[in-house]
């Protein structure tokens, strides 16, 4: 059974690469505040599965790299999102000398 559920995730890391690596600049930002939610549930789920209070170890460690894991996204996501709206915000103006005459 593990090496079935092994071959899942592998096949599924190349099929997420290969239709990532596909999608045009301008989808950019909507992809990724979509991943930021889908990641954020991953995190809720993991800290879910923590505080019930499960005695199995590997359930515990996989619920610790998903809140690792879903949260280096989330908030490397915001981040992202943050410097691509800071591009759109127009810069002051410097000061004009012929103004303070």
């Amino acid at each position: 059974m593990f090496l079935a559920d092994l071959a899942i995730l592998v096949l599924a890391g190349f099929v997420g690469f290969a239709v990532i690596s596909k999608v045009p600049n301008t989808l950019h930002t909507p992809l990724m505040s979509g991943t930021n939610a889908i990641h954020g549930i991953v995190l809720l789920g993991g800290v879910l599965v923590l505080g019930s209070g499960v005695d199995d170890l590997g359930s515990q460690l996989l619920a610790l790299v998903a809140i690792i894991f879903g949260t280096i996204n989330v908030v490397g996501g915001f981040l992202v999102t943050d410097r691509m709206l800071g591009m759109f915000k127009r810069k002051p103006e410097p000061a004009r000398k012929d103004a303070e005459k």
